[in-house]
């Protein structure tokens, strides 16, 4: 997400709200731009941009830093001020806008890392720091993505990764949670970019994204793999059984069930770490016999001679 986006405007939320609010508008939006149920290129940008506000303003404390520092709160070190982090953000505004109207007024150039402290290790960063009193500066946190599978995101494990950076390749273990969503963030503590003057590095955020599978549909912490029905399974109804990621799993089909229908097995869906599991949608299909047999095929003459039903008669 761009650093000049407001995590609340991306939610559609005020500054204000509580966490049933920022709730109620992620999953309103969610189930509105997940690339799996909308096909505009553009909704998968804006599903980010709503998974990252919305894993960022549900965390009460990454809120109070966003609150207070903005964009860049993932970079500020934990025990900066927040006042200041305002002064020095407005004095190198002001700095910025004399620049651009030809120039201070003792014409003289202002170091921004001067005017910032070195928040970032820039160079005069520990002298500015100690100046403030706010020693070594710790390392920044960093971010990577990580892809998962629908299994993966169902039951956990344990997973080793290759990240390259700046410092070469970094070869990592990482556990990963059971119920695990797109865009959620698994956190590795210290892993993150060195700190200066000894200071503790900063943590290193996978970005979770989960992959396609052939055969189940993930929507948030729902699940929807499709069921394919014979035209009397459908009409007479029967039970089926069905593969989920928990194993199999059997489906009661109600006589009379038409394609589209999404029959509902509850708590079958992705786990949730505090809280009630999704729920996996079956959704029913009717398949007819590319070629039918003499026999198949004088049964439908018989039922289309005796029955009655139009399909396309609107109810």
């Amino acid at each position: 997400m761009a650093d000049d986006r407001d995590f609340y405007q991306a939610l559609g939320v005020p500054r204000t709200a509580s966490q049933d609010e920022i709730q109620r508008a992620y999953r309103q939006l969610a189930r509105t731009y997940h690339p799996d149920v909308n096909s505009d290129p553009a909704a998968e940008e804006r599903f980010k941009q709503v998974s990252e506000a919305y894993d960022v303003l549900s965390d009460p404390q990454a809120r109070r830093r966003y609150d207070a520092f903005g964009p860049d709160f993932r970079q500020v070190p934990e025990d900066v001020d927040p006042e200041d982090w305002a002064r020095a953000r407005g004095a190198a505004g002001r700095a910025g806008a004399g620049r651009t109207e030809g120039g201070f007024g003792s014409g003289a150039d202002v170091d921004l890392d001067d005017l910032l402290g070195g928040l970032f290790g820039g160079r005069a960063g520990r002298a500015a720091g100690a100046g403030r009193g706010w020693g070594p500066i710790p390392g920044a946190d960093q971010e990577a993505e990580l892809e998962v599978s629908v299994e993966e995101a169902y039951r956990g494990g344990r997973r080793t990764i290759t990240l390259q950076g700046p410092g070469g390749t970094r070869t990592l273990d990482v556990t990963i949670p059971a119920g695990v969503t797109d865009g959620q963030r698994i956190r590795l503590a210290g892993q993150g970019g060195q700190g200066s003057d000894g200071a503790r590095p900063g943590d290193l955020y996978l970005v979770v994204s989960i992959a396609r599978h052939p055969r189940y549909r993930l929507q948030g912490r729902d699940l929807y793999v499709e069921l394919r029905l014979a035209p009397w399974e459908a009409a007479l109804g029967t039970s089926v059984a069905v593969d989920t990621p928990g194993g199999e799993a059997k489906v009661k089909v109600p006589a009379g069930t038409s394609s589209g229908r999404r029959l509902r097995l509850r708590g079958r869906g992705l786990p949730r770490p505090r809280g009630h599991p999704g729920d996996l949608y079956a959704e029913a299909r009717i398949m007819v016999p590319a070629h039918p047999s003499r026999a198949e095929r004088q049964a439908f003459e018989e039922l289309a001679k005796v029955s009655d039903f139009d399909p396309r008669r609107v109810p």
